[in-house]
This record gives structure tokens, C-alpha cells and sequence, in this order.
């Protein structure tokens, strides 16, 4: 029982500290405002509820004397007159202003959830992309410490989250309301009963408590490692469905290799997974079914069942029969809230895990970027000081190296496979949160082309402008810029959009990238690999119209080739000049 009341706990604390933040927010004021109304219309409900007990009670006692006028009244007329009672709504009224109640109660209800997750994932992709945490989170030395599937927990887990908080939230507030609101009519109307000498009043009230309490242990014993398969199951699914994302983006590389029985065997395999939790999933669920079903079934009828020997006494009449079933049905109820909700605040466990998870994982990725070498900006040259670079397990890349730069002197660092070229260009770049030393980058704008060119959704002239607004590029001059890499072809392409990373060949990517040089025109170029899929010919010819195009601009290059005017190699941990 501690372990479960510890994990409620901590799943009630993470869940708070998840929603707080939007409460707390700018929108703070529209925030409280539709959650107070949307209580309120639920609470209003709940008082029509209570006002329907009683006009149950008299509509059954109507019928029971054959008096047709008051029943026909009871039904049509807005305001009834009871006899020894006082006036009553008419159901025809009651009920209209119910379902008005009950309509604009969801549709705030979900007003309030697409504010709340808008606000939510707006914030969530700023932290995500801030600091660059997406990537210092895929740099954990541990797999089993990367975050899964962010892009799930941002756009289903977020989504999943405000639903049912919302729902499970007003849904209990609405519970706690509708048991003060019921616990003293069913106390009144329920009279006492003689057990064993013993005279207990208002003891239909004891038997709702007492058949609750029962029914929420049994469903806890029952559904509580659901928790854990449904967390499991979220994240299957989304393993799943990246292996289908992975086939869709890199179709030429499987065709080629003819990898489509080991794509299948892995895709089969993966969703082997996804079928045998579900599975599990099941089989608990069934169970859980099998007790919840029944219990509910068996609430139906058994305060009529309790209630049937005072009828047969005639201590109580039809009427008063139906209204303390209906009353009783409401108290246990929501006394039995948990048996009722416990399959959304399993998935509500769940997900408050993975975002919390999320939330943590962000955080400390982003601490990261404050580690590493200290790169500062300004100086007259690029300058390298007691460098060390190391991989996340500790491997050491670079050892206290050190090398100075100077602008207009184009440079080729190269070195073996592994031996950390593409470490150094990005511990220059100011990305690489491992290691220590002094980077000092000069003055000016700075370029850095990876090998392997990242290409956003979208037209081809934004894949030409990026990482700049689309709108700062003329068409004039994206055509001169494909012109001169050799890529006059996609000129007529230039307003189409598509997955330009499965359109374009390697080479075409690179040169794609390399345009984009061309019209940002920067101070110092750094290239890692830019033109590793061009022929030598080519290649040559694009160092060639770099050069011309952009003299200006200083150019270091990552390398394995020997070229330019100057030459460093990467051995062994050291800068060394090439021999």
C-alpha cells in the first residue's frame, strides 16, 4: 500500500509540475477563466441532477396513484404544483437547460485543451530546439539513456496529456460535488435499518461506501501493471512507426542493397513488440473488465435489492424506491470514481512519465551546452588553445592541441578515418559539449556545411535560402547561385516543393548546399566533406569557382585529401602540418 500511495504521489507531483507552468503563464487569466466556467457548467449539472431525483420521485409517485394530470403536467408544463411539496420544474425544461448546460460545458472543455496544448507545444519545441538540447540529447554515451521518439511525445503525448487532464480533473471535481451534493439526500431518504440489535440510520449510505471501497481496492489490485504496459505500449508504437518513417526516406539505399527481406524481417519484428504488449495489454484489460462490468451491472440493482424489503413493508413508495436507486447511484458513483476512470488514469500515468522524462532529458541536454571548450568570438584569426576533445564515453579525439588560422589562407585539415576531424569542426561550430580549452573564432560571419547537407520540407528556393527566411532570396539570385554550382536544371524547380533529400543525388545535395555559400557569402567557410560525392574533376572545378566567387572568404576545409595552400593533419590527437 505505501508503494501505491508513493507512485500516486509522484505521478500527482510530476503531473502538477507539468500543468502548472500554462496556469502560471501569460494566458493565465483565459486559462483560469475557462477551466472556473467549465467547472461551473459541470457543478450546475450536478444540480440538475439533484432537482431530476426529486421530480423522479414525484413523476413515480404520480404513476403509482394513476394520476394522469400530474403526470402529463410533470412532463409538459414548466412550473408543477405538488401537493404537500411545493412547485417543481417540468422535465421538458429541466432537460433543455441541461443539454445546453452539458454542450457548452465540452465545447469550453475543448477550448480550453487547444489553448493549453498549443501553449504547451510551443513551449516544449523551444525547449527542445533551445540550446541546442534535440542534439545534445542524441549524444548520451548511454542508449538506454536517449529520449525516445520526441517528435511523439510532442505531438501525442502533449495532446493525450490536456485531454484527459482535463477530463479526469473536472471529472473528479464534478464527482467530489455530486457526493456532497447526493450523501445527504440519500442519508434523509434511506431511513434505518436493525442489524443484529443495532439500529443504523441513513444506512444505504454506509452500503454505497462500503460497496466502493470494496470495488476500488479490487480494481486496483487488479489493473495496477496496466501502468507500466501502457507506458511501454506508447513507446513501441512509436518505434514502430519510426522504422516505417526510416523505409519512406531512404527508398534508393534499400533498393540498391536489395535490403527489402531485412527491412521486412526488422519492420515484422518490430511490431512483434507491438503486438505481444498489446497482447498483454489484453489480457489485463479483460480481466479488469470482467470485475468493472460487473460491478457496475450489479450497482444497477443492488440499491433496489437493499431497498425492496421497506417497499414490501410499504415504508416507502414507488417513487421513493426510484429516487433512492437514482440517489444511490449517484453516490456510489462517485465513490466508485477511480473503478470507473482507472483505464484513463492509467494512460494519464503513462504519458505524464514520458513527458516528465522529456521535460528532464531537455534540461539536462541543454545544461550540456555550457560544458565543453569555451569559444568566444571577435579575434583577428581562428586560434585553437590546449584543446582537448573527447567523445562522451571519455575516448580522448584531441589532446592540448593548438593551431592558429589567419583569414585569406585557405587550409585543409585531414587525417584518418576516426581520428576526429568531423569532432573538430564541430567543437569549432561551438556544438560539441565535450572537452575543454579555448576556441577563438575571428570576426565576421561564419559558415558550416556538414557532409551530409540537411534539407527542410518545402520548395526548392527555401532549400536554397535556408537557414535564412525564403523571402530574403530573389529568384534572380537562385538562379545565378544554381547556375554556377552546375545545377541549372532545377531552375524551373524552384516553386516545388518535395523530400528534396530523396530527389536530388548526393552530388546535387552537396552542390545544392554549396550555393548556399555562394549567397551568404561569409567571412570564413568551414566545409566538412562538402564535396566528398563529386567526382575529381568536378570537385575541383567547384574549389575552383568557390575561390573566384567568393574571395573574400576564408576556407577551411575537413579533408582526407592533400590540397590547398596549406595543409594540417589530424594524428593521433594532434594538429601536426603535413609533411
Amino acid at each position: 500500500m505505501r508503494h501505491v500511495m508513493t507512485n500516486f504521489f509522484i505521478g500527482f507531483a510530476e503531473g502538477w509540475s507539468l500543468a502548472k507552468p500554462y496556469f502560471k503563464s501569460e494566458q493565465k487569466r483565459v486559462a483560469w477563466g475557462l477551466l472556473g466556467t467549465v467547472v461551473a457548467l459541470n457543478l450546475i449539472q450536478v444540480g440538475l441532477n439533484v432537482v431530476l431525483t426529486y421530480w423522479s420521485a414525484d413523476f413515480f409517485n404520480a404513476i403509482q396513484v394513476y394520476d394522469v394530470k400530474t403526470v402529463l403536467t410533470l412532463l409538459y408544463l414548466p412550473i408543477v404544483q405538488i401537493p404537500n411539496k411545493g412547485p417543481m420544474a417540468g422535465f421538458a425544461e429541466l432537460v433543455t437547460v441541461y443539454v445546453v448546460i452539458a454542450v457548452y460545458a465540452t465545447y469550453l472543455t475543448q477550448m480550453l485543451q487547444i489553448k493549453w496544448r498549443q501553449w504547451l507545444t510551443i513551449h516544449y519545441v523551444e525547449n527542445w530546439l533551445h540550446d541546442r538540447a534535440y542534439y545534445n540529447i542524441s549524444l548520451s554515451q548511454a542508449p538506454s539513456a536517449v529520449v525516445d521518439n520526441p517528435d511523439q511525445r510532442i505531438s501525442e503525448d502533449l495532446n493525450d496529456f490536456t485531454n484527459n487532464t482535463l477530463s479526469l480533473g473536472t471529472d473528479f471535481i464534478t464527482n467530489v460535488v455530486t457526493l456532497f451534493s447526493f450523501v445527504f439526500v440519500l442519508y434523509s431518504i434511506s431511513g434505518s435499518i436493525t442489524i443484529l440489535g443495532l439500529k443504523i440510520p441513513g444506512y444505504m449510505l454506509w452500503v454505497a461506501v462500503l460497496y466502493s471501497l470494496v470495488g476500488t481496492g479490487l480494481t486496483h489490485l487488479i489493473g495496477r501493471r496496466l501502468v507500466p504496459l501502457s507506458f511501454n505500449q506508447q513507446k513501441l508504437e512509436a518505434n514502430f512507426r519510426f522504422r516505417l518513417v526510416r523505409v519512406r526516406e531512404n527508398p534508393e539505399g534499400i533498393a540498391l542493397l536489395h535490403g527489402e527481406t531485412e527491412e521486412d524481417a526488422q519492420l515484422r519484428s518490430s511490431f512483434q513488440f507491438v503486438r505481444d504488449n498489446f497482447w498483454a495489454i489484453m489480457r489485463r484489460t479483460k480481466v479488469l473488465n470482467f470485475f468493472t462490468i460487473s460491478f457496475s451491472q450489479i450497482a444497477s440493482i443492488f440499491p433496489l435489492v437493499v431497498t425492496l424489503p421497506r417497499y414490501f413493508a410499504k415504508q416507502v413508495g414507488l417513487g421513493g424506491l426510484q429516487q433512492i436507486q437514482l440517489v444511490f447511484g449517484q453516490v456510489q458513483g462517485a465513490l466508485s470514481w477511480f473503478v470507473t476512470s482507472y483505464p484513463n488514469l492509467v494512460l494519464l500515468r503513462a504519458t505524464v512519465s514520458r513527458l516528465y522524462g522529456f521535460r528532464e532529458a531537455m534540461e539536462n541536454a541543454r545544461s550540456m551546452a555550457a560544458h565543453g571548450p569555451i569559444v568566444s568570438d571577435g579575434a583577428n584569426e581562428l586560434a585553437l588553445k590546449d584543446l582537448t576533445l573527447t567523445l562522451p564515453d571519455g575516448r580522448k579525439l584531441l589532446d592540448h592541441a593548438a593551431l592558429q588560422l589567419k583569414p585569406g589562407e585557405p587550409v585543409i585539415i585531414s587525417g584518418p578515418s576516426g581520428s576526429g576531424k568531423s569532432t573538430l569542426f564541430r567543437a569549432i561550430a561551438g556544438v560539441w559539449p565535450f572537452g575543454n580549452g579555448e576556441i577563438e573564432r575571428p570576426a565576421g560571419s561564419l559558415l558550416f556545411l556538414p557532409q551530409k547537407p540537411y534539407f527542410p520540407l518545402g520548395t526548392l528556393k527555401r532549400n536554397l535560402a535556408y537557414p535564412m527566411a525564403v523571402e530574403s532570396l530573389s529568384d534572380e539570385e537562385a538562379v545565378r547561385a544554381l547556375t554556377v554550382m552546375g545545377l541549372e536544371h532545377l531552375v524551373p524547380q524552384l516553386e516545388e516543393s518535395a523530400n528534396w533529400s530523396l530527389v536530388l543525388s548526393g552530388g546535387e545535395q552537396q552542390r545544392l548546399a554549396l550555393a548556399r555559400a555562394l549567397l551568404a557569402k561569409p567571412d570564413w567557410l568551414f566545409l566538412d566533406e562538402a564535396t566528398s560525392a563529386l567526382d575529381k574533376s568536378l570537385a575541383e572545378r567547384i574549389w575552383t569557382t568557390l575561390r573566384t566567387t567568393l574571395p573574400n572568404t576564408t576556407v577551411v576545409a575537413i579533408s582526407h585529401h592533400e590540397a590547398g595552400s596549406r595543409h594540417v593533419s589530424l594524428v593521433n590527437g594532434a594538429l601536426e602540418p603535413a609533411v
